[in-house]
């Protein structure tokens, strides 16, 4: 039976009426009447096309349509039929967002409600948002971008990201300058805001600041606490002053450990203000692109500038990680743990062995992970290794800056940010050079090329932009202080800002080419490090060439994995073991399904984070583990020696219907993956609070993950056990 295929991309079955009426039509244009002749005509040649290949475009049929009018004797309806066509086309391209929007709108797209697990597409916010995204994707796919990269992304060869935020001129990501505009002032919608005066103060600020440039951007934001550390002084200060003077008003003796203990007290409290205002304004802010914003916090002692400082760090870190452990509440009362801030800790000399000073704060974010999935870690000591000597934090997920230097030779990170991502699919280039590694190389060149084009749009779109479309960003501080009308080209080259190349399906890639995981130490290694290489070489080429700072990303693909794996069956059917799942691999990583302990995955992993410099998370998945916190210490121990960034990927439900707080349950019903309560069989995900890591953030199932991402999700193995671990020994 001949297919189909339509301008969405959908396939049918062949219906001859409709050739038959469509010809007809033109014949009575002409004629004004249906002839016997007409009816033979169009008879033949809905029959000729029904004899043709099993499939063809509406486009083939056409053309073959017009072919045989041309060819008869009737030329003068085969007119009539090409004005008839170019009238339906150019209604087709004047009106292109029509379905598209009102599927949003009907609640009735299974792309929009399950896009971000992040935003929940039946509010009003959110809805705004997507439909002017459907207005910049469409315009930009037929207006902004060049035809041959268009196509490349509609069939999954390439993913030109977040094309909704395209035509506004917008960046990615970025490391938001707190230090300077909380120091030297800073202006939130057409306010001066001066220097803080105390801790709690400049925490809402911070909020203000975090909420103004989440608006301005569509990627995540990183801050770091250090950035708020010099403010608990102040405040001790400011505390110590008024316990003086209310002392000495009530005739209280000025007895030092009297005062220092009330100081204390009353600076705990402070602290607690202050943290719970950024834990529960992000959560609770709603930005205008529907949805909270995207925070990193970042929680480093290195960054400290003197010891004062480092002890007043010490008490953030703490504040944040007993606050990230207890949650927060949802709307019936329970704790659950929320998707954002979210939170990196690094591993340092001076918190990563029991004898440490600061190793309680280690203890607790490790009781912080089993029960939260938060905190993130991130190795001093390698990322050092990779970074010049550098450690600092990544945008947003895991988006990682190149080393930048000022005029006087001294490197700046805050301030900075990323201009986009362009992501190559490994597994379309292994499948299209049908296993053959000359195809391959050849591919490769060809395809890299495209994606690399794919990014100067990016940049080239960013150029000659004003700094007065987001003044947060440009002029008064995020990240840079431009005068009004100046441009941001300037931060555009020499590094400053960053291009991404992703990288998705290196595994299906590397298992289809040489039969091997790429976690085989042999020749699949061998073959998925060669891959990376040559994506670095790629990305180190461009960057000599055009003095812009091109880096290579592993991408966290959510919603791309299943369309990925959709594409991949469309241009290739099912091949085993490669394209039989609603999903495709993230970045480098081992295969949720692959059997492997935490410490060999981490390990192998790690080779693979060396070569993508421009961002690289490696995760373990593991059942509860509040009996077992010195495991969780022990693979923590093991990411300070060998993982630049980790995460431990453990399970927060709550059930609100009976209360059930154990793992809430992926099933598979008819091939659709479903959330049920094993307790009480609940399915709506409306009454359930699901956390889970998307890839590389948290996400919840009340938002919605689409099918791909959702097989990822109940694929994943444990790579570490309940077993209560014994120092010295196994697990």
């Amino acid at each position: 039976m001949l297919k189909i295929i339509k301008r969405d991309g959908n396939k049918v079955e062949f219906d001859k009426s409709k050739i038959k009426k469509a010809i007809l039509k033109a014949f009575i244009d002409i004629d004004g009447e249906e002839s016997i002749y007409a009816k033979e005509k169009a008879r033949d040649i809905a029959n000729y096309i029904e004899s043709l290949k099993s499939e063809m475009s509406v486009e083939d049929i056409q053309d073959f349509i017009e072919e045989k009018l041309m060819s008869s004797n009737r030329k003068d309806v085969a007119r009539v039929y090409i004005q008839y066509r170019l009238k339906r086309s150019l209604i087709r391209e004047s009106n292109t967002t029509d379905k598209s929007i009102l599927e949003l709108l009907e609640g009735n797209s299974e792309y929009w409600n399950t896009e971000n697990s992040n935003k929940n597409a039946r509010l009003n916010t959110t809805i705004r948002d997507y439909t002017a995204g459907v207005v910049s994707k469409d315009l930009t796919e037929r207006i902004l971008l060049p035809k041959d990269i268009v196509e490349a992304h509609n069939t999954g060869i390439i993913h030109f990201h977040d094309e909704d935020y395209f035509m506004q001129r917008m960046h990615n990501c970025c490391l938001v300058n707190l230090e300077d505009m909380l120091q030297n002032g800073t202006v939130i919608s057409e306010t001066l805001v001066e220097k803080p005066h105390s801790f709690s103060t400049a925490c809402n600020i911070a909020t203000q600041i975090i909420a103004q440039v989440a608006s301005s951007q569509y990627g995540g934001q990183s801050i770091s606490l250090a950035h708020l550390a010099p403010f608990v002084d102040i405040s001790r200060r400011s505390i110590m002053n008024k316990v003086i003077m209310e002392r000495t008003a009530t005739g209280d003796d000025l007895d030092e450990e009297k005062i220092n203990l009330t100081v204390r007290m009353r600076l705990a409290d402070e602290i607690k203000k202050g943290i719970q205002t950024i834990q529960y304004q992000i959560v609770t802010l709603m930005t205008t692109n529907g949805q909270a914003p995207f925070l990193t916090l970042f929680m480093y002692l290195g960054e400290a500038k003197n010891e004062q400082e480092r002890s007043d760090l010490a008490l953030l870190i703490e504040e944040t990680l007993i606050q990230s452990h207890q949650g927060v509440k949802n709307e019936e009362g329970s704790w659950i743990t929320p998707a954002f801030p979210k939170v990196i800790y690094v591993l340092e000399e001076d918190n990563i062995h029991e004898y440490n000073k600061y190793w309680y704060l280690t203890e607790l974010a490790a009781k912080c992970s089993v029960k939260r999935l938060t905190p993130d870690y991130m190795s001093e000591k390698i990322m050092k290794e990779m970074k010049d000597g550098n450690c600092y934090p990544v945008m947003g997920c895991r988006s990682a800056l190149t080393v930048w230097k000022d005029e006087n030779g001294n490197p700046k990170f805050y301030g900075r940010f990323n201009q986009g991502v362009v992501t190559l699919n490994l597994v379309d280039l292994a499948l299209s050079s049908k296993g053959e590694f000359v195809k391959f190389w050849e591919l490769f060149e060809e395809r890299t090329e495209l994606c690399h084009r794919a990014l100067q749009c990016r940049h080239e779109r960013l150029e000659g932009t004003p700094s007065d479309v987001a003044p947060i960003l440009w002029q008064h501080g995020a990240l840079a202080r431009l005068e009004k009308g100046e441009t941001i080209d300037k931060l555009l080259h020499g590094g400053y800002s960053t291009l991404s190349l992703g990288y998705a399906g290196l595994y299906e890639c590397v298992k289809y080419m040489t039969g091997h995981s790429h976690s085989d130490d042999g020749l699949g290694e061998d073959f998925g490090l060669s891959v990376m290489k040559a994506l670095n070489d790629k990305c180190n080429q461009w960057k000599s060439l055009e003095n812009i700072d091109y880096s290579l990303y592993g991408t966290p693909l959510e919603s791309t994995t299943y369309k990925f794996s959709k594409c991949l069956r469309d241009r290739f059917g099912v091949v085993k073991g490669i394209t039989d799942r609603n999903y495709i691999t993230n970045s480098y990583h081992i295969p949720v399904f692959e059997e492997i302990d935490a410490f060999e995955k981490l390990g192998k992993e790690a080779k693979f984070q060396k070569w993508s410099p421009g961002g690289a998370i490696s995760y373990i998945e593991t059942p509860n583990l509040d009996n077992n916190i010195p495991a969780v210490l022990e693979v923590i121990k093991f990411i300070y020696d060998n993982n630049v960034y980790a995460e431990i990927n453990t399970k927060s439900d709550h059930c609100q219907v009976c209360g059930y707080d154990k793992e809430i349950k992926l099933i598979d019903e008819g091939g659709k993956l479903l959330w049920e309560c094993p307790n009480c069989k609940n399915r709506d995900v409306r009454t359930m609070d699901i956390t889970r890591r998307t890839c590389g953030y948290k996400g919840t199932a009340r938002n919605g993950w689409n099918q791909g991402r959702l097989g990822d999700i109940h694929d994943r193995v444990m790579h570490l056990d309940d077993i209560e671990f014994e120092v010295g020994g196994s697990n």
